[in-house]
């Protein structure tokens, strides 16, 4: 049976490869990005967010089966914790109620293993409080003492906390929602171009991001975790952050699972 679903981030990585795979199955996918996409808006931005559940309203009368939050940076800036928490979070939330009337309602998050990489602990507090002006004041004091490495990993843990807090409340285990993400190693696509152009680089990142198994991924691997998690079949999953990282994992914490 088609199903409708929503994937942000849609133009390009991840994103493109889990629009384009699940669509050779037969659903139908609700592109979001800021350009090439059936919803064009900024997600960093209050007014985008607001469109993107108006748009999609209005493109779906109302109604979908599935949202891949994926839309996300990897920039030092303000602009990736606007993108990766406070967007990702929103989507979620604004397009939750359009997530009701489907028979198997879905909703997933990429997240990264950077979440338990070091990380900025005021940073992911003010995400968690939802303090967005905080947040992103914050990452301007990180970048003026040259700490800028901490804003990814840092808005990716916060990801992770929302989530394994949010997915067993009422309005989405309790409404039937199995609410998850997954959490990518290196993923060749272009926001990592300019990070694995030599093979010095990817020597100097498979150091800090070690990848046993087969190394470096395409954007088809973590894209067909994503659909499978959005799909009819996943129906206790809940609150998990799956680790699709050649070995990152349990090369770094060892025994610990989490």
């Amino acid at each position: 049976m088609m199903r409708t679903v929503v994937v942000t981030g849609s133009a390009s990585g991840i994103g493109r490869a889990t629009k384009e795979l699940l669509e050779s199955r037969g659903d139908r996918v609700v592109g979001v990005d800021i350009h090439d996409a059936d919803v064009v808006v900024d997600l960093t931005t209050e007014e985008g967010r607001a469109d993107l559940a108006t748009r999609v309203g209005e493109l779906t009368g109302g109604r979908i089966d599935a949202v891949v939050a994926n839309a996300g940076l990897a920039t030092p800036t303000p602009q990736t914790v606007a993108v990766n928490f406070f967007g990702a979070v929103a989507t979620l939330e604004v397009l939750r109620p359009l997530l009701v009337g489907s028979d198997a309602p879905r909703a997933v998050a990429t997240a990264s293993m950077a979440s338990f990489l070091p990380a900025d602990d005021e940073l992911v507090g003010l995400c968690l409080a939802r303090d967005e002006a905080a947040a992103l004041q914050r990452v301007k004091q990180l970048l003026e003492v040259d700490q800028g490495n901490l804003v990814y990993s840092s808005t990716k843990a916060a990801l992770c906390r929302w989530l394994r807090r949010t997915a067993p409340t009422p309005e989405w285990a309790g409404a039937g929602i199995p609410l998850n993400a997954i959490g990518p190693g290196v993923v060749e696509t272009p926001m990592t171009a300019d990070l694995t152009a030599t093979e010095e680089q990817r020597q100097g990142l498979l150091s800090m991001v070690p990848m046993p198994l087969n190394g470096f991924m395409g954007p088809d691997v973590p894209a067909r975790l994503l659909a499978w998690l959005v799909s009819e079949e996943n129906t206790h999953l809940c609150g998990q952050v799956v680790f699709v990282d050649g070995g990152s994992d349990t090369v770094i914490r060892g025994d610990a699972t989490w």
